[in-house]
């Protein structure tokens, strides 16, 4: 039986951005803006998501990977209650909740480095760190060196062999889980964490509810060195995230099709049975709109998001088409301060959010798109068709990316009584074993076959 995780739509806040938080965590006193976050919960939901991943969430210096206190929400956003009542907000709409959990590494502020600070060799955290040497020094000129997080000397690397840093994590995550009833942890720089401390960690959350979540953000590398049974459930798509844009800007559907053949053919497909997390933007690379050479190509590229084997997640504020990249600005570009209500009356892709919707509901209604076999139907550079087969029913699913309509001729995956067109509602004609579908330029259809 599957689980939540396995058939859902993921909405991804980044919330120091989206709420408009200086970037220096300067406050003096708690600022309660979790509750213009909460504003968006009700449309999270009616864009079909079933699950929020939110992070980084707790106390940091700046951005909100170098953490000051792992049990204290920041306090530019709000306190423990104001996200306490966050996640049953969303849980009363049908919406999990995952957060960041930020265990490779901390900030210079956080309690045990402050020890290492003041007592040098005396501190009993010297342990707690990779590469402390008092015989070194560092670019902060503190009397020693340490290991640091891509040479990043703001993000000092927890040693996660030493007993005691792995307890103290793991109560870290018990206390979010009783505290705040979170449903997953998204594990940032899983490709950097000790796989004992990833085993065990899986071990214990699933000991404190059955149906707790663990992905990883892992970019390069065989994914199922992370994801598996021992480990963690899923890790980032980033092989497909790429395949996604570049697939339409080279009017080349054989890199995509590749991808998926590679990693999921029911033959030797090198992560058939698992459920990767896919994306085709977030908080670490450019905004899709801003990627797309032609932006009638949101729609086919969304289609395949949500119809292609793994676990969707939209970005905050790509459903209506913002425009973000990394040489405007770095991270802060792709994490700007949006207004709800003004968003949805200013729209940059009016109909993009609609369209999301729409997949969304697919899914929902339709377990077969998450759920099916990938068999590949008809592939060329520019039009692409594939289906999710279970053994009575079967979506068909087509898209091109050509500047000019196009007429398919794709053959029919399974025995059929009935297709209907998901979008329209209406019935299509089959003639030969194949069925006949018209594309408009960077269009899409999913058809219905039972």
């Amino acid at each position: 039986m599957s689980k939540w995780y396995d058939n859902t739509v993921f909405y991804h806040m980044y919330p120091l951005g989206m709420s408009g938080a200086p970037f220096e965590n300067r406050e003096e006193k708690t600022v309660h803006r979790f509750q213009e976050l909460e504003k968006w919960l009700p449309h999270i939901a009616k864009l079909g998501c079933g699950a929020v991943y939110i992070g980084p969430l707790f106390e940091s210096t700046t951005h909100g990977y170098d953490t000051k206190d792992y049990k204290m929400v920041d306090r530019r956003l709000g306190d423990n209650e104001d996200f306490k009542r966050f996640v049953k907000e969303a849980h009363s709409l049908g919406l999990r909740i995952v957060v960041d959990g930020v265990f490779n590494h901390t900030g210079r502020e956080f309690f045990a480095f402050r020890d290492i600070q003041l007592n040098r060799e005396n501190s009993r955290y010297c342990g707690w760190y990779k590469g402390i040497n008092f015989g070194w020094n560092n670019p902060y000129n503190d009397g020693f060196g340490y290991e640091a997080w891509r040479n990043c000397f703001e993000l000092v690397n927890l040693n996660l062999q030493n007993r005691e840093v792995k307890d103290y994590l793991f109560d870290v995550i018990r206390f979010w889980i009783h505290e705040f009833d979170i449903d997953g942890i998204r594990l940032d720089c899983a490709d950097c964490l000790d796989f004992d401390f990833m085993k065990e960690m899986r071990w214990m959350t699933g000991q404190e509810k059955e149906d707790f979540w663990l992905m990883g953000e892992v970019i390069h590398g065989d994914y199922a060195r992370w994801a598996n049974q021992e480990m963690l459930h899923s890790v980032t798509n980033y092989e497909l995230h790429k395949g996604l844009y570049s697939g339409h800007n080279d009017h080349n559907y054989f890199e995509i099709a590749h991808t998926i053949r590679r990693q999921f053919d029911e033959n030797g497909g090198i992560y058939r049975g698992r459920v990767l997390y896919s994306f085709v933007d977030n908080h670490d690379v450019d905004r899709i709109y801003s990627k797309l050479n032609d932006k009638r190509h949101l729609r086919p590229v969304y289609t395949l998001l949500y119809t292609l084997p793994g676990v969707p997640s939209i970005y905050y504020g790509s459903e209506w088409g913002i425009e973000g990249r990394k040489a405007n600005g770095g991270d802060p570009a792709l994490r700007p301060h949006l207004v709800l209500e003004e968003m949805e009356r200013h729209p940059n892709v009016p109909e993009l959010a609609e369209f999301l919707a729409f997949l969304g509901k697919c899914r929902k209604e339709n377990p077969v798109i998450a759920e099916g076999k990938y068999r590949e139907l008809l592939l060329t550079n520019r039009q692409y068709a594939f289906a999710r087969i279970t053994d009575n029913e079967a979506v068909i699913v087509a898209v091109n990316n050509d500047e000019n309509p196009a007429e398919l001729y794709v053959p029919i995956p399974i025995a059929a009584e009935k297709i209907t067109d998901l979008e329209s509602g209406q019935a299509v004609n089959a003639e030969n074993g194949k069925v006949k579908i018209h594309l408009e330029a960077g269009g899409s259809a999913l058809l219905k076959v039972n």
